[in-house]
């Protein structure tokens, strides 16, 4: 019985480092959105840099909780493509929430406490949400996806 609750925990643990690892990455490249939209569309860009910064943190302290030493962030991140003006920074914002929502979605499959499922349903939600808001700004994107977070 002991076995299988620490390979419980650790598949726990597992997973956080890995949504962790998501949100850091979603920090970073919201660096890269806000840095190329017009001051008029920052805001979304603010906001969801706060909200990834507010997940990473949590995640951290959640992780230090367990004992686990959080993963740290990379020095930088490669683009999934070329980023030079404003739609693209659109469609790199859409890209880092499909990125966090797959990671979450990932994770409630080795997450078993209550608590923690409801942290990965919310952090599922917002990045979807999130998600939602830039498709919506990026012409050709379509506007909603069936099962957020799914392959």
């Amino acid at each position: 019985m002991t076995a299988s609750l620490s390979s419980g925990a650790a598949a726990e643990t597992a997973a956080l480092q890995q949504v962790l690892a998501a949100e850091h990455a979603a920090v970073w490249g919201y660096g890269v959105v806000g840095g190329l939209l017009p001051a008029p569309a920052q805001e979304p860009a603010r906001s969801a840099d706060r909200a990834h910064r507010m997940r990473r943190d949590t995640l951290s302290a959640l992780l230090a909780g367990r004992a686990a030493t959080p993963v740290a962030a990379a020095p930088d991140y490669d683009l999934p493509f070329s980023v030079a003006d404003a739609g693209a920074a659109r469609r790199l914002a859409v890209h880092l929430e499909k990125g966090t929502a797959a990671a979450w979605h990932a994770a409630l499959a080795a997450l078993t406490t209550a608590d923690l499922r409801r942290l990965a349903v919310t952090g599922l939600t917002d990045a979807a949400t999130r998600g939602l808001q830039w498709r919506l700004t990026v012409p050709g994107e379509a506007s909603t996806v069936p099962f957020p977070g799914s392959a």
